[in-house]
């Protein structure tokens, strides 16, 4: 064992093998003295078995772990409207969670987190995914940072989500919806009731992708990572022609707000709302717009594998649950049965 100055501080550091490891630590300070002394305490305890490796999440707070995981890692590696979402993830956690010592927080304190936000409303689904972003934060301070030994969110159970949403547009909706909508907004309904985009792609669309001889849109961003080329309908088609003809001159955004740059997420989150309550549509959010693109084509008989490609879903369960259908669009199905009837007393 050795001390040795090290930076441009000239640190005292301990190198201390324990083990079989080579384990180096910081005194703190530049005084030969305190060093010395603090060295002649770590080797007592090592002899004695009462020396233990100070893991840096012993003395870093919860809030200071969100903050390098916010300004490192969702900074650099997501997109500027995920990592939009995260800042608003991460204002809830540090509420209960900020002060307390990352190495001293236990799935208890996660699972108490949990009822406190379900008391004050949040969806099971929105309860989850803030989990998700702690976990993930709490795997990098654990295998990257190494600021703790184990991840406390592995160990609790994840809320139960009820994805079976059967909410879509009949046509009378419709019809009231974009009745009530502004010009621009009544674009876009349409435009997401034809092709089934999400609402960033949407936002996202430049006229580089929108290739109006072949009629196909190119989407690159997008949730499963991968690009496709969608083929547009008819409205669609007539719809991308007369906004081609007024081009904003300040960017190449398919949809673009009066100053002639991209729309703003949260202004066309707020214009939907406010224009479904306007067109009296209870329970019906913008994403459910997609929705109705694959439950028409479903009700319409087409096959259900076309419809996984034009929503772009890895697998067919994933689509199934768009599935739902009109009981006039199954009575074909039980029609059969009067043929084979009718067959039937013919024969005999």
């Amino acid at each position: 064992m050795a001390l040795k100055q090290r930076g441009k501080n000239k640190v005292w550091w301990i190198d201390i093998t324990c083990n079989g490891k080579r384990i180096r630590i910081s005194t703190e300070t530049t005084n030969n003295r305190l060093a010395g002394k603090i060295h002649a305490k770590v080797l007592t305890q090592i002899v004695e078995g009462k020396w233990f490796e100070r893991l840096p999440g012993e003395e870093k707070t919860f809030d200071e772990m969100m903050d390098r995981y916010m300004n490192g890692h969702s900074a650099i590696n997501n997109a500027p409207s995920t990592h939009k979402r995260a800042k608003s993830t991460v204002k809830h956690l540090k509420r209960y969670l900020g002060d307390l010592i990352v190495s001293d927080i236990r799935p208890r304190n996660i699972s108490s987190y949990k009822e406190a936000r379900r008391k004050e409303g949040a969806s099971p689904k929105t309860v989850n995914n803030e989990l998700i972003l702690m976990g993930h934060a709490f795997n990098l301070a654990m295998k990257e940072w190494e600021w703790v030994n184990s991840n406390p969110v592995s160990r609790v159970s994840k809320e139960r989500v009820n994805n079976k949403r059967e909410r879509w547009l009949t046509y009378k909706e419709e019809a009231r919806l974009l009745n009530a909508s502004s010009e621009w907004l009544q674009e876009i309904i349409v435009f997401a009731l034809h092709t089934g985009l999400r609402r960033g792609e949407i936002l996202k669309l430049r006229w580089p992708l929108v290739d109006l001889s072949r009629r196909t849109i190119t989407i690159l961003e997008q949730k499963n990572k991968c690009v496709d080329t969608l083929p547009l309908n008819e409205t669609v088609m007539e719809l991308l022609r007369a906004k081609n003809k007024v081009k904003s001159i300040k960017s190449d955004f398919v949809f673009f707000s009066k100053a002639g740059t991209g729309l703003d997420g949260d202004n066309l989150h707020r214009a939907f709302s406010e224009t479904r309550k306007k067109a009296r549509l209870e329970d019906f959010r913008f994403h459910d717009l997609r929705h109705t693109f694959a439950t028409r084509l479903v009700q319409s008989g087409v096959d259900i594998y076309k419809v996984q490609r034009l929503m772009r879903h890895k697998s067919p369960q994933m689509t199934q649950r768009y599935a739902h259908h009109y009981p006039e669009s199954l009575r074909d199905g039980v029609a059969v049965l009067d043929v084979q009837v009718t067959n039937r007393a013919q024969i005999a």
